[in-house]
């Protein structure tokens, strides 16, 4: 009974190590996943919800299995916190209705022409304005459920941990096809929707920095970025 007390005591005792040692690893994981997200998106709200992960992952680890904590709970927390923003997404079903018509109309204009289909293209496949299409952009770009971070996330389950320190080679070729056909269809993107991307997520700019390097409005930022997300979502669906 008292060994049996004191490996217990000895398992908790290490679990709460891991979780007091790793608090900045889900500040820093919040921090940076709250810049790619809309401002409705509270950090604070995040962090909560990266705790959890931090915890969960504290009581699930296993050193045996070949993976280190980090990288372990990295993906725990971050998954936490992407869960919980998909689970408080409020946005009207009659944004993603009118989204997915967007996407519907990009993906048939561009079939047809064999290449990047304009905005006015699609505008007009829609019967409907330029303004009307930039606006269904930003309503979309706002929500939560199309947040920026998720753009090019990977679309697989590895949101859970890893069972060994290795991935199956299943994995391997699955994530080797993604990122070809990821990176095939960032190349086809229009020249100044690629170089808003690379400012955004390679250089970490946000959009007012980005709209100061090309000299256009914030707005018009938001606007090439989110024609981006819509081409690359759209490509997405053809995978």
């Amino acid at each position: 009974m008292n060994t049996y007390s004191n490996v217990a005591t000895s398992n908790r005792y290490s679990d709460e190590e891991l979780v007091t040692s790793h608090v900045d690893l889900v500040k820093r994981i919040a921090h940076h996943l709250a810049a790619r997200l809309p401002a409705t998106v509270d950090v604070n709200d995040l962090m909560q919800s990266g705790m959890v992960g931090l915890l969960e992952a504290a009581a699930n680890f296993d050193a045996s299995r070949g993976a280190s904590f980090e990288t372990y709970a990295g993906i725990r927390i971050r998954g936490a916190m992407l869960d919980d923003i998909r689970k408080h997404d409020w946005t009207p079903r009659s944004v993603h209705h009118k989204y997915r018509q967007v996407m519907e109309a990009m993906s048939a204009v561009e079939g047809r022409k064999g290449g990047a289909a304009t905005p006015e293209e699609v505008a007009a496949h829609l019967d409907i304005s330029i303004n009307e299409y930039h606006k269904i952009l930003a309503d979309s770009a706002g929500s939560r459920l199309f947040s920026f971070e998720e753009t090019l996330e990977e679309p697989t389950l590895q949101r859970k941990p890893p069972t060994s320190g290795a991935p199956t080679p299943d994995q391997e070729l699955y994530h080797s096809q993604f990122r070809k056909q990821l990176a095939t269809s960032i190349d086809n993107l229009p020249e100044r929707e690629r170089l808003v991307l690379s400012l955004y997520y390679e250089q970490e700019l946000n959009l007012k920095e980005i709209g100061a390097v090309l000299d256009v409005s914030e707005s018009r930022v938001c606007q090439i970025h989110g024609q981006a997300v819509m081409r690359l979502r759209t490509a997405a669906r053809r995978w």
